[in-house]
């Protein structure tokens, strides 16, 4: 379901004339994100760890009350969110411009100008992944079949998905 190289182009920012663009597909972004699981997993599983064991471990866990582990457990929720936004958000409106999963396989995020996008515009978009799942992954699989590959959190945030090589 890829494409080699499509009729739009964007202004190449070293040579500074027009280039063809190449969106990336979705299996491509499919792999990036199953990097940036293990990626951004490595630091949650930590994260958790800490806190729900050294709940568990400077607490007398009752069953009868469990609400130190609940509450660990909610801290650590939030804690292993907000990290993933902001891992997503910070790296793709960087000079990078993309997730560690992404530039191992050599793509970037752009506005539709191809333009790096600002901090809000990525938050947008990250946030909007949630919606994308919610839909039974719906917004996922829109990649596949939109002339852009753009999933519905793109199309939100009106970004792409670009190779760069």
């Amino acid at each position: 379901m890829e494409t080699s190289t499509n009729t739009y182009t964007f202004m190449d920012e070293f040579q500074g004339e027009l280039a063809p663009v190449s969106y990336a597909g979705f299996w491509r972004r499919f792999v990036a994100a199953v990097i940036d699981s293990f990626v951004i997993g490595i630091p949650n599983w930590i994260i958790t760890t800490f806190i729900i064991g050294g709940t568990m471990a400077t607490t007398e866990f009752n069953p009868d009350n469990p609400f130190a582990i609940l509450a660990a457990m909610s801290t650590s929720m939030m804690l292993t969110a907000v990290l993933t936004i902001l891992y997503s958000s910070i790296m793709e409106s960087s000079s990078w411009q993309a997730t560690l999963g992404k530039r191992a396989l050599d793509m970037k995020v752009t506005d539709e100008n191809g333009q790096r996008i600002s901090f809000g515009r990525a938050l947008g978009r990250t946030l909007s992944k949630y919606l994308s799942t919610f839909i039974l992954f719906i917004g996922y699989i829109m990649a596949a079949f939109s002339s852009r590959k753009q999933a519905l959190h793109d199309k939100i945030a009106s970004t792409l998905v670009v190779k760069t090589r």
